[in-house]
Parts: C-alpha cells; sequence; structure tokens
C-alpha cells in the first residue's frame, strides 16, 4: 500500500502571499519512492492522498518582536505601555533590537508626549527614565491585562510570555484542503499546521497514521515604501491616475524594464546578507508581481525570467491583470531552468503586430564564417558563444496619441526591444558586438517602418563604457579603453561601431528642468553622465547597468519613476532585501509620441 514518508517545507517560514508548497515523498506498493502527488481522480492501487492545513489558535499568546517579527519578543517599552501607543510596536526580542531602533521608535514616544502635554499630564511620569545613550527604560513587569508568568532571560523576568485567555488546548481551524496553501491577513501570528495522510478509494477512510508539519508563526509580508512617478516638469504626478488606475495621462503609455533576479542565480552564497525566506522564490515571486502589478505599465520588460516560472506564474499571473505575453529563452541547451526576456502588454492599450528573436549565438557563428580565419573558429565561437537573446515587439496603439500623425488610417506603430547583455565584465568587445547586432537589426526595422524604438535592458555595462556610449552617442571613440580588448579583431574598423537611430536615455530628463522634485532626483544621478548613480546595488556591485533608450525624434518623456536612495538600501545592507526582491531596480517612464521629424 501507499504510505508517506517524509513530508517538509522548502521554506520555514511562511509570510503573508507566499504560497505554501510541501514535499511529500511516498513510497509505492512496489517500494520505489517518489514525489509525484496522488489525486482522487488518480489514485494508485485504489489509494489516494489528502491534504489539510489548519491555523493554529493557541491559549498562550506569544508576543512578537516589532523590528524582527520572526522573533519572540522578551523586551517591552514602558513608555509605550503608559503611553497608550499600539502595544505591538512596544515589543522587542533583545536589548540591542531596542537600541538599534530607538532612533525611530523615539518618534512614537515623541508624538505620544505632544499629545499628553497638550492635556496636562506629566511627561516624566510617562516616559519614565532614559540612560546616557537615549535608550529608554523597559518594562520588567507585567502589561496591565496580563496575569500570567514572566517570560525570564536568564533569571531576570522580562516580559510576559503568556496570557491565558481560557483553559484548554490548542484550536485547529481548517483553512485549506490542497497540497499548496497562501497565508492569508487572518493568519498572522499564528502557527499552520499541514496534514498528509492516505485515504482508501472505496471506504473513504483513513490508511494508516497522517504525517504532519508545523510552520514557524505567519508574518506579515514586508512592503517597501512605494515609489513615485516624478513629471520631468518638475511637478509630482502620483495619484494622476486614468480611469483605470494607470498612472499614464491622455496620449501616454508607460513602459518598465524590470532585471527580476532569475531564482537559479539568487543563491545564498551570492547573497548572504539577505535572509533566506526572503530569498526564497516562493516569498520572491509574490513580492515581483506585487509590485510588477503596482506600476500598471502599459507595457514591461523583464530580464531573468526564468522559463519554466514565465510558462507556470509569470504568463498566468499577468494574463490574470490584462496582459499579452511575448517570451524569448536564452539559447542553452538546459530548458526549464534557463532564464530569458519576457515582454508583456497590455491588451487593452496595444495589439501584437509583429515578434523578432535575435539570438546572438547565430550572429556569432555568421561571423566567425565571415572574418575569422578558420584556425581560430573554434576559440573564436567560444569566446562569442555566450546565450543571451534579445526580443524585439512590435505593437499597434489602441488608442489616440495627442501630437502624433493622425492621418486617417494611420496605424500608430511601436517597436519594443528588451534584451539581457552578457555579464562577464572581461568580455568587453563581446558586449559591445551584442549591442551592435541589436541596433542593426533595429535599423533594418526602422528603414522597413517609420516608427518609434524603445530599447530596454539590463545591458551589464555601465555609463562609462563603450555599449552604453553606442547606444546613446550613436557612435564610440575611437580610443575608447574598451576598444583595447578585441582578441578576435571583430570591432574593426571601429568607424563601423555607429548607428542612425536617434536614441537618448529617458532618466537622462531628469537632469533638464526645474523644481525642487527634479532637484531630489538628480543628487541620485551621475551628473558626469546623466544617468542614474544605480540601478544594481549588492554588497559587492553599486552602479548602473540598466537603461530605457527611446528615439527623440518620435517620443518625448512625459514622467519617470523615482530613483532610490543609496542609504535606504543599505539600511539591509544590499539588494536583495526582504523590501525589494532582486538586486536590480525597476525603471519605468511615460512617453508621449510626437509628430515626426521626417528625415
Amino acid at each position: 500500500m501507499l504510505s508517506v514518508v517524509r513530508v517538509h517545507l522548502p521554506s520555514d517560514i511562511p509570510i503573508v502571499g507566499c504560497e505554501l508548497s510541501p514535499y511529500v515523498l511516498l513510497r509505492k506498493p512496489d517500494k520505489s519512492v517518489i514525489n509525484d502527488d496522488v489525486p482522487e481522480n488518480a489514485p494508485i492501487d485504489g489509494q489516494f492522498l489528502r491534504y489539510k492545513w489548519y491555523r493554529i489558535q493557541s491559549d498562550k499568546k506569544v508576543p512578537v518582536c516589532s523590528v524582527h517579527p520572526t522573533e519572540s519578543a522578551t523586551l517591552q517599552c514602558l513608555g509605550c505601555v503608559k503611553g497608550k501607543i499600539p502595544v505591538t510596536k512596544s515589543y522587542h526580542c533583545s536589548p540591542k533590537c531596542f537600541s538599534d531602533a530607538w532612533q525611530h521608535h523615539r518618534v512614537l514616544h515623541d508624538r505620544a508626549a505632544s499629545a499628553v502635554n497638550e492635556n496636562g499630564g506629566e511627561e516624566d511620569e510617562l516616559f519614565g527614565r532614559f540612560n546616557s545613550s537615549g535608550s529608554g527604560v523597559l518594562n520588567t513587569g507585567l502589561p496591565p491585562s496580563a496575569s500570567s508568568p514572566n517570560l525570564t532571560n536568564g533569571s531576570t523576568p522580562l516580559y510576559p510570555a503568556a496570557v491565558t485567555q481560557r483553559s484548554g488546548g490548542e484550536t485547529w481551524f481548517e483553512v485549506g484542503r490542497s497540497k499548496t496553501y497562501t497565508p492569508s491577513t487572518d493568519d498572522i501570528g499564528h502557527v499552520l499546521k499541514f496534514e498528509c495522510v492516505v485515504i482508501d478509494a472505496e471506504t473513504k477512510q483513513t490508511v494508516g497514521h497522517p504525517m504532519t508539519l508545523t510552520t514557524s508563526r505567519v508574518i506579515p509580508a514586508p512592503t517597501p515604501t512605494p515609489r513615485r512617478m516624478i513629471s520631468v516638469s518638475g511637478a509630482d504626478v502620483m495619484g494622476h491616475l486614468d480611469p483605470d488606475g494607470r498612472i499614464s495621462s491622455a496620449g501616454t503609455f508607460t513602459v518598465v524594464s524590470y532585471n527580476i533576479l532569475a531564482d537559479a542565480y539568487a543563491t545564498s552564497d551570492t547573497y548572504s546578507y539577505c535572509p533566506s525566506w526572503a530569498l526564497s522564490w516562493p516569498y520572491r515571486r509574490q513580492n515581483l508581481l506585487r509590485e510588477i502589478v503596482t506600476y500598471r505599465a502599459d507595457i514591461v520588460c523583464l530580464q531573468e525570467v526564468q522559463f519554466d516560472h514565465f510558462e507556470e506564474f509569470f504568463s498566468p499571473e499577468l494574463d490574470k491583470h490584462g496582459y499579452h505575453a511575448l517570451y524569448k529563452r536564452k539559447t542553452s541547451e538546459v530548458t526549464h531552468t534557463v532564464d530569458g526576456c519576457a515582454t508583456f502588454f497590455r491588451r487593452d492599450r496595444f495589439s501584437h503586430v509583429k515578434k523578432y528573436e535575435v539570438e546572438f549565438n547565430k550572429a556569432a557563428q555568421s561571423l566567425t564564417e565571415a572574418v575569422v580565419a578558420p584556425a581560430q573558429k573554434k576559440s573564436a565561437l567560444s569566446r562569442l558563444v555566450k546565450d543571451n537573446v534579445a526580443l524585439i515587439a512590435v505593437l499597434e496603439a489602441k488608442f489616440s496619441h495627442q501630437g502624433a500623425d493622425t492621418t486617417p488610417g494611420k496605424r500608430q506603430l511601436l517597436c519594443v526591444a528588451n534584451t539581457h547583455v552578457n555579464v562577464h565584465q572581461e568580455l568587453k568587445d563581446v558586449k559591445l558586438w551584442q549591442v551592435h547586432t541589436l541596433l542593426k537589426g533595429l535599423e533594418k526595422i526602422a528603414a522597413s517602418a517609420d516608427i518609434p524604438m524603445l530599447v530596454c535592458g539590463d545591458f551589464n555595462s555601465t555609463p562609462a563604457s563603450a555599449p552604453h556610449a553606442l547606444l546613446a552617442m550613436g557612435k564610440v571613440d575611437p580610443l575608447h579603453l574598451d576598444l583595447q580588448v578585441d582578441p578576435l579583431l571583430i570591432l574593426r574598423p571601429h568607424t563601423k561601431l555607429a548607428h542612425q537611430l536617434p536614441l537618448v536615455s529617458a532618466y537622462s530628463s531628469f537632469a533638464r528642468g526645474i523644481g525642487p522634485a527634479l532637484e531630489q532626483q538628480r543628487r541620485r544621478m551621475d551628473p558626469s553622465t546623466n544617468e542614474p548613480l544605480f540601478t544594481n546595488c549588492t554588497r559587492d556591485f553599486i552602479g548602473t547597468h540598466d537603461y530605457i533608450f527611446y528615439t527623440a525624434d518620435s517620443l518625448t518623456v512625459e514622467s519617470l519613476l523615482e530613483l532610490l536612495d543609496e542609504d535606504s538600501l543599505r539600511k539591509d545592507t544590499a539588494l536583495p532585501s526582504p523590501e525589494w526582491s532582486s538586486d536590480h531596480i525597476a525603471l519605468l517612464a511615460e512617453f508621449r509620441c510626437k509628430s515626426r521629424i521626417r528625415r
């Protein structure tokens, strides 16, 4: 008969919005072990599996640290208790936790003190004493409603661990009957229990004993501070939504470019500073989806999207929000875990006209056949074949563009390129060659149709690099240091490293205009390049690799998503973090089509 060998979760800390999917190992009648599901409609040897999820509500209430919600509290701030500040904000897991959080925590005291003083209260009595470091005296007794023994740290009573509400044991509330479960806000603060049992298909009776596991306490998902849209004229345009909730105004459209960090690369070795639960894919995918959906962009260009994640998650989930999906996988022999570029567009705003796929591997093979000496072909292919791709989509707008060509019957087309250039910093010649190859392909499209263009992606190239110069300036200075790396001589003559597309970086628009909002953004820009100081922020690297370029003769920038402040990110060491689930930040630009200047 069937028997459950083992049940475990890949991540042991559930979070609201993070789908829990236990691994269940089974022993079949032939003694083989499998982890396949055995539903009632497909039993094995007359037996199937039944799953149940329970929320456990105990007689004992264990307070949780207000700073580290995965930790039980051991300290309580006396000032919060007496000041009638929400009691959950008074809990801390250690003296160091309380001390580290004091500068932020004291704001709660200041607000409460102001209210008390206005009513004639005595501030000294309310907040007790403060030591020389500025930390508040901690409660070593019971909150007013507590009557149970204190939790102790060594021999010192610190804080009541439990408040008995009624006699008895635990109460289990059934919350789900599928193998997977996504905690809800009702589950916050509670432990979940998963139960798996073999059922006889005929009698519906239990066979053997249930196998169970319990999770740690459910905590709320950390949410980052919303990023505002800033008008390039200097006005804050947050809240100026269209009737469907989009941030674009009449006649404009918005575009996101975002490297979401593929799960295959999100290892604890690489990102040891990020908590393991915040690095797990079940958590990150929900956090990324929330962020992407919040932007409500008309076009979304994502990089590092694993093939299986595109098929099983992003495509169906964004479809629910009205997006049509296009995808180009890297040209690797690996299938399900290999990543690629995904472009989504809102079906009510655009229709799909044509799709082009750029495989740099194929271009590398053609190049070596044409210009590389036979003796060098093997080494040339080894250097050039890196599996990178680009996805180009030609879309037709379903809305009118103010200022655009409104000739009756004239279709308003838009070409959107989405790419992820090779990451290896020592392969400067390969990066430049890939960007040049993409631009020559876009030139051919431009020659066949007078069409506005967007070039989005992670170019793995800083603003001082040759690839950036080629994109932004249309050519590369023959004396550029990057050109010294050319072992295959594929970049010669240097005069060929040019294109005719009038590309401009969208975020350079922050360098123009006046106003306090723009001044703040300019402090987050590199004045020598007019690019963001960073779009990629890890423990070992901070700099700009991501861009949205546009053809300036046909498009104009209306507003941009504000840049993040390095200090605010560094409080968590770097990206990814519990708040931001990629090591890159999203770029978002609002564009308007304008009358074309005929060349």
